[in-house]
């Protein structure tokens, strides 16, 4: 999916720490691109009951190429894309806002009763 590059090599690319998965920090299209290289191979290792880890993978790899092919008809390369933001760091922001808001929905909610 990115032109050659493997999963360390696009962490270091994109400044993303060895230990934390990549995926938290892919933009959606390349996330949805994997995805449906993903559901292709699965619906073709059961259409065609592929069986064995080499076969398998040339199908998933085969996937992912022509998904990347077909990105690339519109000017997309995911290797090139930047980084988004932590999806940790934004699952936290969004706990810690919804945390804000229920308390202040509380807060209305008592002084309404007075």
């Amino acid at each position: 999916m990115f032109g050659g590059n493997n999963t360390s090599a696009m962490k270091r690319k994109l400044g993303i720490p060895e230990n934390r998965p990549l995926a938290d920090f892919l933009p959606a299209i390349t996330i949805k691109a994997k995805d449906l290289a993903t559901e292709i191979t699965n619906f073709n290792v059961k259409k065609n009951d592929l069986k064995g880890e080499p076969k398998i993978t040339n199908e998933h790899v085969k996937n992912n190429t022509d998904v990347r092919n077909l990105l690339g008809k519109s000017g997309i390369k995911p290797e090139q894309l930047p980084a988004e933001e932590d999806i940790k760091k934004l699952e936290r922001r969004v706990k810690t806002a919804d945390k804000e808001l229920s308390k202040k929905k509380l807060g209305n909610h008592k002084s309404n009763k007075k």
